[in-house]
């Protein structure tokens, strides 16, 4: 997987809200002013060859669809992020958040939740799922 442009990603967030559609549903969904239908046809053509969304034909009209799911691109982007600002360490993006981001101490609870649900060992049954 490869990543986005801004310009791509605002389209994805579009298409993975939406679900399906042609580019007029994906630029009545765009913030005035409204770009150029050859724009957005452009840009969809381009996420196309990335494989990010696919179409089914209707004659000469497409209507597109995600192909990656948000979850998988989030993931990727993340795991990007990680490697690029923090050298791979989730402990240095924690302490980036707790540090930088001036959290409140209800945020901090819940990080700390989180972290004491992450040791928990997982139940023989849901080791089946």
């Amino acid at each position: 997987m490869e990543g986005l442009t801004k310009t791509e990603e605002k389209v994805m967030q579009i298409l993975w809200a939406i679900r399906r559609g042609f580019v007029k549903d994906v630029i009545d969904q765009m913030p005035e002013p409204k770009p150029p239908y050859n724009t957005v046809s452009s840009l969809i053509r381009i996420l196309e060859k990335k494989g990010f969304i696919g179409h089914k034909a209707y004659g000469k009209t497409h209507e597109y669809f995600p192909t990656v799911s948000k979850l998988a691109y989030r993931k990727f982007t993340f795991r990007n992020f990680l490697m690029n600002y923090f050298e791979g360490s989730p402990e240095k993006v924690v302490s980036f958040m707790v540090n930088e981001e001036k959290l409140d101490p209800a945020e901090v609870q819940r990080l700390k939740s989180l972290l004491d649900e992450a040791e928990k060992p997982a139940k023989p049954d849901e080791d089946a799922h």
